[in-house]
């Protein structure tokens, strides 16, 4: 894919611009470690089993919903996550760089995320970048199954010319497909290099680096 002129940039936030990695398989080893679940022992073994929707990541971990639904492994999740606020996680490693950079080519920006949006809110303002984004845009629920609605929602009423997407895992080429975005995968987030490889995108190992493909 060659440097092309967008309108628009859509940005995923959890693993793309904002770092919680880490933040995250500590806290679904404390789940799974209640439950008598091996846990994951590093950051490479979580990103071979994270995938979208996330009860299937659920069910790949070893959580029986015989014994209890998903609904409430993810209201347990969801309370570990946000028992500090940003799980003392910073954004990602040049993350206002590239924000600053596309805001000076006069390129809207959105942020679009499978996070409920209260949630995602009170992460995003706890760092200086709101301002950079058009709208930002969670789901109504925590249950992280897809955010394609409202991304089409939102290419609709904006009536937007030409986007990329940007973001970490499968589900974001599967979103910028549906959205008919391009798309830009970063290989530091939530999946394994070796699977967004197998997707016919770019994938750097740097976010940086996106600031090559947009003009």
């Amino acid at each position: 894919m060659q440097a092309r002129k967008y309108t628009h940039v859509i940005w995923d936030w959890n693993g793309t611009l904002f770092d919680d990695v880490a933040w995250c398989v500590k806290t679904v080893n404390q789940l799974l470690a209640k439950r008598g679940i091996k846990a994951f022992e590093n950051a490479a073994e979580y990103r071979d089993v994270f995938c979208f929707p996330v009860i299937a990541y659920y069910r790949n971990v070893g959580f029986d919903f015989e014994k209890e639904p998903f609904e409430a492994i993810a209201k347990e999740f969801i309370r570990f996550y946000h028992s500090d606020k940003t799980g003392n996680c910073q954004l990602c490693s040049n993350a206002d760089v590239v924000l600053e950079a596309i805001r000076k080519r006069r390129i809207e920006q959105v942020l679009l995320s499978a996070s409920e949006i209260g949630n995602l809110l009170s992460q995003i303002n706890e760092f200086d970048i709101p301002h950079y984004f058009d709208e930002i845009l969670g789901l109504s629920d925590i249950y992280a199954k897809s955010k394609v609605e409202i991304g089409i929602d939102y290419m609709n009423r904006k009536r937007v010319e030409s986007a990329v997407l940007i973001g970490d895992t499968v589900h974001d080429h599967e979103v910028a497909k549906a959205l008919g975005a391009d798309c830009l995968l970063i290989a530091s987030g939530h999946q394994s290099k070796a699977k967004l490889l197998a997707y016919d995108v770019p994938v750097l190992d740097d976010i940086l680096q996106a600031v090559d493909f947009i003009y």
